[in-house]
This record gives structure tokens, C-alpha cells and sequence, in this order.
């Protein structure tokens, strides 16, 4: 007989508790489910079952086999799953979380690409600038810019995106242009209230050494668009990733501060949970990112 059959046979009587109810589950005889389990266990040398008149019940053997036998089952199952999903068009809810930035200046402008690629796709995007915990918040994937938190979720790059000092020729004019790292002390900063490492600045030096800057200023916010507006108004200097602050630098609004730095490269990742088989949604929507950054913009860049 078919192992996996008698597998299966063996572990729907547990989980029904008799032959009757599992027969009704698989659709087969009574008679037909006896006899795989009887096969069972003939061919493992080893009683499962105990069988009495009025229930049964699994043996000590029977128990440790049946929590293996599950496990292969399960796994069968997911693996027909899998051919059965990747031989289907992509389709249902895409729930994703984006940080507001990007999502507001990279993937909503190209959303209705994809939609018209994949009609059966229904995107529910969230922006936000705070940490999502994708499975416990029921998010299929998310678009992450900069270093990755340890995590057990996977990850695949992008693209990268570079930072820069801006301010407004006003401010500059006002308090002055900082000629090296060292004169950031004597300005106001402008600080992401999101970041791990506070109200601090990671800059590297034309040496390559690595500084860290700190210093007040006018405005801390969780949202980089505020902090261009603020440093475009001639509040302080911002440190922001080129998406951000390009228009406005080819629009004269703001210049770079300390062009000489080396520049800051970040990194931009779709993560999403870990898993078996990645859903076809979300295989498709990555992909489809994948591709659409595969040439850098230079605003991006």
C-alpha cells in the first residue's frame, strides 16, 4: 500500500478519535481505513493503536510517531500547495508597510504598473516611519531603507540610495557654512526622532574614519519631508537620503553642506515573513521591484 495513505489513514484516526469519523473524513470505507492501519503497522513491526470496543487511542509509539507522521503530512500538503500556487496568477490582498518618504516619492508613482500587470492584486500600502512587526501585524512585506535590524525576516535589496547635509542658502548666509565636522557643533541640526541612536549623526571623514555628531536644533520629527521643509525655511541642516532632497537641490532651494564628505550609502530592501514558499503576490510584487530598480534613478541615487 501507498505509505503516505497509510500515514495519512493512521494520523486522521487520531485526530478524529475512531474509524468511523476519519473514514467520513477521507471519503473512503471504514474498512478501507482499518486496513491501512493495519498495514501500518505491520510493516513497522509495532502496535499504534488501542483499539476497544467503546475508543481509540494512540500508543506511547503510536504518539511519537503520529507527531512525525503529522509533520511529513503537512509537509505533503504544502508542497502541493506550492506547485498548485506557482502554476496560478498572482492574486488577493498585498498589505505592505512602507516608510512614508519613499512610499510617497518611489512606489506610489509606479503602483499603477504593477496593478495593470496584475489586475487580480488588491494593494492595501500603509506609510509610516515606525518599526512594523510584519507577522504580528498581518503585513505581507515592507520596504525598508538603511541597515537592517537583526531579524529572522528575509530580505532583498533593491537598490541603494545615498545621504547628504542640506540646508538653504538663507541659513548658510545667517549662521554661517560649516567648513569641516568639527563646526556642526556650533549649528542647528535637524533630527529624525525615529532613529535608534537618538539625536545623533553618523558621518564619515575624508579619512574614512567614522564620527558621530550631535548637537540640537530647532526640530526633531519622525518624517523626513517635515525636515526638508524645515531646512528648505532655512531652520537648521538636515541629513537626508538624495530621494528627498534632490528637487529641491536642482531648484536651488537647498545646497549641500560639506560636498567633500564621502558619501553615505544606504541601502533600500523589500523584507518580508520567512516561510516554505514565498505567496505569489508577494514573489510578483518583489520582483517587479527588483526590476523597476534595477536602473538607479539619479534622484534615487
Amino acid at each position: 500500500m501507498d505509505r503516505l495513505t497509510e500515514m495519512e489513514a493512521f494520523a486522521t484516526v487520531v485526530d478524529q478519535g475512531g474509524f468511523t469519523d476519519a473514514a467520513k473524513k477521507m471519503g473512503i470505507s471504514k474498512s478501507a481505513v482499518s486496513k491501512h492501519v493495519s498495514s501500518l503497522e505491520a510493516r513497522l513491526g509495532a502496535r499504534l493503536l488501542n483499539r476497544t470496543t467503546r475508543r481509540v487511542s494512540p500508543t506511547e509509539i503510536g504518539l511519537a510517531y503520529y507527531d512525525r507522521a503529522r509533520r511529513v503530512l503537512n509537509d505533503a500538503g504544502e508542497a502541493d500547495a506550492l506547485v498548485s500556487a506557482m502554476q496560478s496568477e498572482p492574486s488577493g490582498l498585498l498589505r505592505i508597510s512602507v516608510a512614508t518618504d519613499f512610499g510617497v516619492n518611489h512606489l506610489s508613482p509606479i503602483l499603477s504598473r504593477f496593478l495593470h500587470q496584475f489586475p487580480e492584486i488588491q494593494i492595501n500600502m500603509v506609510l509610516n516611519n515606525r518599526y512594523v512587526e510584519l507577522i504580528s501585524e498581518g503585513f505581507d512585506l515592507a520596504v525598508r531603507v538603511g541597515d537592517l535590524e537583526d531579524s529572522t525576516l528575509r530580505a532583498r535589496k533593491l537598490t541603494d540610495t545615498t545621504k547628504r547635509m542640506i540646508a538653504s542658502p538663507n541659513y548658510l548666509q545667517r549662521y554661517g557654512t560649516p567648513r569641516r565636522i568639527d563646526d556642526l557643533s556650533d549649528h542647528k541640526l535637524l533630527h529624525y526622532s525615529n532613529q535608534a541612536s537618538g539625536n545623533v549623526w553618523k558621518v564619515t571623514a575624508p579619512s574614512g574614519e567614522k564620527r558621530q555628531v550631535r548637537t540640537a536644533g530647532w526640530l526633531t520629527v519622525n518624517d523626513g519631508q517635515s525636515l526638508l521643509n524645515a531646512a528648505m525655511s532655512g531652520l537648521g541642516i538636515a541629513y537626508l537620503p538624495s530621494f528627498l532632497y534632490a528637487n529641491a537641490l536642482d531648484d536651488g532651494k537647498v545646497v549641500e553642506v560639506l560636498p567633500d564628505l564621502p558619501l553615505e550609502a544606504m541601502g533600500i530592501y523589500a523584507v518580508y515573513p520567512p516561510g516554505r514558499f514565498t505567496q505569489p503576490k508577494v514573489r510578483a510584487f518583489i520582483d517587479f521591484l527588483v526590476r523597476e530598480f534595477a536602473e538607479p534613478d539619479p534622484k534615487t541615487a
